[in-house]
């Protein structure tokens, strides 16, 4: 990675200026004891980081790249229960599946959806930039905005959302929390305004969706880097929070979008055949069943 990482992508842990520090420290502990692992399991795939997991397996010799996870649970749904089922939502928060209607009325590829996770905060002033930049892209927009995400006064988060939801009413939707899954399949979203965390980073490459990577901490930064300069399937908006940037920066994605659209396209078929039967990460899982299911019978011989 060291010819596309800059400093600024590594890792926020990695940004002390005392290698001493307990945070660094407890990180070089455990990336160094994970070489002593029988074996390591990635929620990855060799399509996706092929050239980091070879280097990893310099280390570890036994791997198992079996991502994206929910894809891989999704097609086995689908194979037992038909092509008709849903989803499979493992959210800890409840969903306001009132955004799904809002998208049925939306044109195709017309709207972007905007969610910085679970535990993203932001000030008022980041919401508000956030928000304007948004509205003066002109495009349409679904906004994840939750009760606890902004900092300052007890209530002020709740108000300044009131106030958007108000301001916002005929060219967006804002909910405290949406089914991501089904937004990202839906055919009205063409883009997605993410933290680069990295589940959201595989749903929106198995849906086929280009990004635009606004990261919040830990390995965000990296994946953020990596989508924009690698995949080359989205924007890197790291450090900054300007209205200006955030609306030409969803006018490139949604508008002048034709060279993410096809790279976003042309990954997602890739790694849609990884966890199809025969794919690199569905052999990976069966080998890994397969393993423990061999150690679990060679254990139980000794005993």
């Amino acid at each position: 990675m060291e010819t596309y990482l800059r400093c600024r992508d590594l890792p926020s842990f990695c940004r002390k200026s005392d290698i001493e520090d307990s945070t660094v420290q407890l990180i070089v502990k455990q990336t160094r004891k994970s070489t002593q692992a029988d074996a390591l399991i990635f929620n990855t795939t060799d399509e996706l980081d092929g050239p980091i997991l070879s280097q990893i397996r310099t280390k570890c010799a036994n791997i198992y790249p079996i991502g994206p996870l929910h894809a891989q649970l999704n097609t086995k749904l689908k194979a037992k229960h038909g092509e008709s089922f849903d989803q499979f939502s493992n959210t800890l928060r409840e969903e306001d599946k009132s955004c799904i209607p809002w998208l049925d009325k939306q044109p195709y590829r017309s709207v972007i959806y905007v969610s910085f996770g679970s535990i993203t905060s932001t000030s008022r002033d980041q919401l508000v930039e956030l928000w304007y930049g948004l509205l003066n892209s002109k495009t349409k927009f679904l906004f994840v905005v939750r009760p606890d995400s902004v900092i300052g006064k007890d209530g002020e988060g709740e108000d300044v959302v009131k106030e958007l939801m108000e301001k916002s009413k005929d060219r967006g939707y804002i909910v405290d929390w949406a089914p991501q899954e089904v937004v990202l399949n839906h055919q009205a979203v063409g883009g997605f305004l993410t933290h680069s965390g990295w589940n959201s980073t595989l749903e929106s490459i198995v849906a086929g969706v280009p990004m635009v990577c606004w990261p919040y901490f830990a390995d965000q930064q990296v994946t953020s880097r990596v989508v924009s300069r690698v995949w080359k399937i989205g924007l890197d908006m790291k450090d900054v929070c300007d209205r200006k940037i955030v609306e030409n920066m969803v006018n490139d994605v949604m508008v002048d979008r034709k060279e993410f659209v096809n790279s976003a396209t042309d990954m997602a078929k890739v790694i849609n055949q990884c966890v199809s039967i025969g794919g690199s990460s569905s052999n990976n899982l069966d080998r890994l069943i397969e393993d423990i299911r061999m150690k679990r019978l060679k254990t139980t011989k000794r005993l």
